[in-house]
This record gives structure tokens, sequence and C-alpha cells, in this order.
């Protein structure tokens, strides 16, 4: 049998690796730049709600950045948006 592989799942990998591998560099420049000015901790972009628990995604999709969105939780795509605690937190164990 044969294992020929789909040219659009091909294509999509190659894609989806040179987004990575530039967002990489960007990181990388971002990092270094702050160094040279001076700061040392870079804030977290964690709810503060979300810290420490075990559902937390945090992963931006979409390859635009009008388009692009970060997926916070299953439970809370965009995060808990209320101030007091989240009732879906979980400890991680």
């Amino acid at each position: 049998m044969s294992t020929v592989q789909n040219p659009f799942k091909r294509a999509n990998d190659s894609f989806r690796k040179a987004d990575y591998a530039h967002w990489h560099r960007q990181q990388s420049k971002q990092h270094i730049l702050r160094s040279q000015l001076g700061f040392r901790d870079v804030g977290s972009s964690r709810p503060k709600a979300c810290e420490g628990c075990a559902h937390y995604h945090g992963i931006a999709y979409g390859y635009s950045r009008s388009t692009r969105s970060l997926l916070i939780c299953g439970f809370h795509p965009y995060g808990w948006q209320q101030d007091d605690h989240c009732p879906d937190w979980n400890d991680h164990e």
C-alpha cells in the first residue's frame, strides 16, 4: 500500500513551520532588546484568574494579527471576565 502524503498537508506544515520560525526570531529579538534596555522580567500575559490553573491553554490561533486570537481555556475561551475566583479553576496535579 502506498503512503502518498497529501500535498495540502505538506504545504500547511511548511507554512506552520515558517510562521513559528518567524515568531521565534521576533521573540528572540525582543528578548535581546529588553535585556539591552535594562528590563529583566517580562510580565505574564496569563490572566490573574488563570494563574496556576490546569485548564489554561494560552495558545494564539490565526495567521494575521487582525484575525489572531488567544484561546485561554476550553471553559472560558477569552478568560474569566469577573473579578472573583473562576469557578472552573483546577490546581495542577
